[in-house]
């Protein structure tokens, strides 16, 4: 319905008329639609566009398209924030109407107001929050602002996205453009243009005289009418011979801000007139004492204009419909950015053969900038912080933003069969899948790795980034430092050790009275209880919050942890294979009065706060297991936590920005996450918790869509015996995510020494069986793969098996294993050739990757190895028995009395799993294929209360390794270009 009424003598306060009725009305050669008259129209000539019943129309529409789009984006909720520096009255009575209309049409509305003399930079920053905030969609500056900010600069600093008052340069720039795209148009021009086709004006070829020009009204105004293909005459209150110019003016637009300055004799007769004056003139018959009036003399006008808006009521009421019709167009267009599939655009990659150094392809390869694979994600601006051109973090607000819309993607493990010594390439397929599934079948993808610790990238393994044609880029950005991860790690787990030794000697010095005065000290006459104390208060069940309070009692209870030094399992921790450290005495100076204790240190991986970043859900999670790290026991075998030192804030304080996950990419251009590290051997040797959730939100779909589920690809440490297991048991109860699909690599190689071949060793030459065909070894060895499909499909979950293929694989052998894999129950077994052609080589493994992973039921609960129930005893059976094909366990003393203790601590209900040889599925690397009827020895059962696991050591684990005689830093070199050479 359009909305024009004939002049009825004199308008209401609010801009309406009193009465109307309905009428086809033609007045020279145009045509009006129905509208809504005056009874008493008959006795004036022009007639009254009343934008206030248009406007009213655009808010119903808008409030229905609302209620419509919540169909498809059940959160979908339009959100404009208004600005406003200083209190102008009638700045506030504009910012009312806006929030009015905002209400009225549906749309959240929200006013920031700010002090007159507020700094610009600050107002900057301001809007820069706002900009990066997904949940506002629409930012409005309410002009104008005080002298001492620029408003050109400040306008433009709006996001052009958000910009719904069509301010910034690319908006008015592309709509001064023939054929521009601007993404708003100007709110008062658009409600001029908005009332002259309700006005049913054909603008094709009329003289339109604008009067004004401001970059507000005046300029985009003649920019639109010239859209039109009307002839626009720019004017202003000092134009020459003005009145003859409006003489021919088939349309006028006033925006010169001069009260009743156009007047009737200037104009055309029969001229549409569209007054955007808003102006103040006297009048002793008001309340106020002044009446609005606009740039036009109404009263002379009417009698000439065939068509003209009052004032108020007629271009007012519409520029504020027109912002909360930008407002729903900002967030439709962020809806719809955010519901559209992920698409990776792969890079162009050459494979040479022969396959050059794992550093020399990552050198070859131009690298997408990092700004470009998180755009690709979906990932807003403000959700990563870059750390140079190819990494970035990404914050944890992703999901955050994602969650109730997104579907989650296809979750794929890929895992591994007994290995050899030499690795048998779980990475490289993990990156060489995830290539093929992004580059090739172009489905979504993301792989998530660990990040590699410096010890092996120095010392003999080299490392982690996969390789040949399959790995993540830059190498050496990868393999050293990436975004100091692992120093925050070492850090707060140092802190920790330190704080530990420290509260003993100070409780050893000390009486009761001095350790709780300094414990809790006066600051300006009052004492107060931090949250770390008040949880230990709360754990003493001393229900006091007033340290004045505190009897002498409870005192001592509060201020004494008491902790026995053979207890603490604490120790410090670096980043480097340095076999001395070991075992070490500290406390020898002098000024340590005498207390030494022998402890050692860890490489970092092996940290339980390394393993708390990787299970911990969010930052909020991460602070709660930090302050449950049992760092020993008292003298009277009560455990003692790091919140019980006060320290869980500041671990998670050192760990805020570590805990948002690593953007990298594949040679391909592929996304990856690389998060956490836990050390394999005694944790769950695989990513983080966080980089999972994000990754398969990222990778997934919008709800209610048939766009094509991405991946998300994994891996676990060593063999599935091992990493699998505990990626089932501990992780995913952490997550409560379940594979789709279990991905198992197999090469002929490692098949060959479970069928009976020689060992093999790192850095000597393969014994000639293992580059020559024999199938008969092949067969035998593929007992051990079978063991292990049985092992992952016993978690509810199907296994296709990855062959990674080497250049002495030959078909027989290849065929073997495929034929016997099928018959073991896995879903298929296919050959792949990652390593030397990259993603085109495993085109085959990630179709059935695909196929398999999309045919089973999704979203499933997983499936677990034992019930938490159980006893310790009881679970460490079980994992022998199924997993190990044992005939159970043998406790030493040590852990039988170890057990006992974490009983009657109240940890006897966690996960545990069992630190052994990766070379073999029992105990014993010397025995390989499928060891049967084995006891597997238990020595000693360790506490990762914070991580919310334990750990049986079946053999002697070292938790910080030995450089070899010759290391992998001695090859390492930085050439003329900076470049860093000799990583493997």
């Amino acid at each position: 319905m359009s909305f024009i009424a004939k002049a009825s003598g004199q308008l209401s306060r609010s801009g309406q008329i009193g009465c109307y009725s309905r009428n086809l009305v033609i007045f020279k050669s145009v045509t009006l639609s129905p509208r809504f008259f005056s009874s008493s129209y008959q006795k004036l000539s022009a007639t009254v566009l009343s934008g206030t019943k248009i406007a009213k129309k655009i808010c119903q529409d808008s409030y229905r398209i609302i209620q419509e789009r919540r169909n498809d984006f059940p959160n979908f909720q339009p959100s404009l924030t208004i600005i406003q520096v200083g209190d102008r009255k009638d700045s506030s009575a504009y910012v009312r109407m806006k929030l009015k209309a905002s209400f009225e049409s549906g749309i959240k509305c929200e006013v920031i107001k700010l002090s007159e003399n507020i700094p610009e930079h600050t107002l900057l920053n301001k809007i820069e929050e706002l900009n990066n905030d997904i949940t506002v969609h629409g930012v409005l500056i309410q002009l104008p602002l005080p002298r001492h900010i620029d408003e050109v600069k400040i306008t433009n600093a709006v996001l052009t996205e958000k910009d719904v008052d069509g301010f910034d340069r690319y908006n008015v720039g592309e709509l001064s453009k023939r054929g521009g795209t601007p993404l708003f148009l100007p709110c008062t021009p658009n409600g001029c243009m908005k009332l002259l086709e309700e006005a049913d004006i054909d603008l094709k070829g009329k003289n339109a005289v604008v009067i004004g020009r401001s970059d507000i009204v005046g300029t985009p105004v003649a920019a639109l009418l010239r859209n039109k293909d009307a002839t626009v005459t720019i004017t202003h209150r000092y134009t020459v011979n003005l009145p003859e110019i409006l003489k021919n003016a088939d349309i006028v637009v006033s925006a010169c801000g001069v009260a009743n300055f156009v007047k009737g004799e200037w104009l055309k007769k029969g001229a549409t007139v569209i007054d955007v004056g808003i102006n103040y003139i006297p009048d002793a018959t008001k309340k106020s004492g002044h009446r609005l009036v606009g740039d036009v003399d109404f009263e002379s006008a009417k009698e000439i204009a065939g068509v003209i808006t009052p004032v108020p009521g007629g271009v007012g009421p519409m520029t504020v419909a027109m912002l909360v019709k930008n407002v729903l167009i900002a967030a439709e267009r962020s809806y719809t950015k955010q519901a559209e599939p992920v698409k990776i655009n792969p890079l162009p990659l050459e494979c040479l053969d022969p396959v050059p150094s794992d550093i020399d392809i990552s050198r070859a390869q131009a690298p997408k900038h990092i700004t470009e694979i998180a755009q690709e994600l979906g990932i807003q601006d403000s959700e990563i912080e870059q750390y140079g051109h190819y990494k970035a973090k990404v914050s944890l607000n992703v999901y955050n933003r994602l969650e109730s819309n997104r579907d989650n993607a296809y979750y794929i493990l890929v895992a591994g069969i007994t290995p050899t010594p030499l690795g048998e390439g779980k990475s490289t397929t993990t990156m060489g899948l995830s290539q093929a599934l992004n580059s090739h079948l172009g489905y979504p993808a993301i792989a998530n790795v660990r990040q590699p610790s410096m010890g092996p990238t120095f010392g003999i393994k080299g490392g982690a980034a996969g390789g040949g044609y399959a790995q993540v880029i830059p190498m050496d950005e990868f393999n050293m430092h990436l975004t100091g991860d692992i120093h925050a790690i070492g850090a707060a787990n140092n802190l920790l050790a330190a704080a530990v030794d420290t509260r003993m000697f100070h409780e050893a010095t000390q009486t009761d009275k001095n350790l709780y005065k300094r414990l809790v000290p006066s600051k300006k006459g009052k004492r107060v209880f931090t949250h770390s104390m008040l949880k230990r208060l709360e754990k003493l069940g001393i229900d006091k919050t007033d340290p004045d309070s505190l009897t002498e009692e409870e005192i001592a209870k509060f201020a004494r942890l008491d902790l026995d030094p053979e207890s603490i399992n604490v120790k410090r921790v670096v980043d480097v294979n340095d076999r001395f450290l070991r075992q070490i005495t500290i406390g020898q100076a002098p000024t340590e009065k005498g207390f030494t204790r022998k402890t050692g240190f860890d490489i970092t991986v092996a940290s339980e706060v390394m393993a708390i970043m990787a299970l911990s859900k969010d930052l909020k999670d991460l602070r709660e297991r930090s302050g449950k790290i049992v760092v020993g026991s008292s003298r009277n075998g009560v455990a003692i936590t790091a919140e019980d030192i006060g320290c869980g804030g500041a671990i998670a304080a050192l760990l805020k920005d570590a805990i948002k996950p690593n953007l990298m990419q594949t040679l391909e251009g592929s996304p990856v996450f690389v998060h956490a590290g836990p050390f394999a051997n005694i944790s769950i040797g695989a990513s983080s918790v966080i980089a999972d959730k994000l990754a398969l939100k990222l990778a997934g779909r919008t709800k209610g869509t048939n766009s094509p589920r991405g991946f998300v690809v994994t891996e676990a440490g060593f063999d599935f015996t091992m990493g699998g297991e505990r990626f089932f048991n501990i992780k995913c109860r952490a997550s409560g995510f379940r594979p789709d699909t279990v991905v198992l690599v197999a090469t002929v190689r490692a098949l060959k020494l479970h069928g009976g071949a020689p060992d093999v060793k790192p850095g000597q030459q393969l014994p000639p069986v293992y580059t020559e065909e024999n199938v008969e070894l092949v067969k035998k060895g593929c007992a051990n793969l079978a063991k292990q499909i049985a092992n992952a499909k016993s978690y509810g979950v199907p296994v296709v098996v990855a062959i990674n293929q080497f250049q002495t694989d030959t078909v027989a052998e290849i065929e073997a294993i495929k034929k016997l894999a099928i018959e073991a129950g896995a879903s298929d077994a296919v050959a792949s050739n990652h390593w030397a052609k990259g993603g085109e080589g495993a085109i085959d493994l990630a179709r059935s990757v695909a196929n398999t992973a999309s045919t089973q039921p999704f979203n499933q609960n997983p499936e677990f190895l034992y019930d938490l129930n159980g006893s310790l005893e009881e679970k460490l059976e079980t994992i022998v028995r199924k997993m190990y094909g044992g005939r159970g366990i043998e406790l030493s003393q040590l852990a039988k009395d170890q057990i006992l203790k974490y009983k009657n601590q109240g940890f006897g209900h966690l996960p545990v799993c069992i630190a052994k040889t990766q070379y073999s599925l029992s105990h014993d690397p010397k025995l390989k294929g499928v060891p049967t009827d084995f006891v597997v020895p238990i020595r000693e059962v360790r506490l990762s209360a914070g991580a919310g696991y334990l750990y049986a050591l079946a053999a002697e684990i070292m938790t910080i390794p030995g450089l070899p005689t010759h290391s992998g830093f001695m090859n390492v070199e930085v050439n003329d270009k900076e470049e860093i050479e000799g990583l493997f």
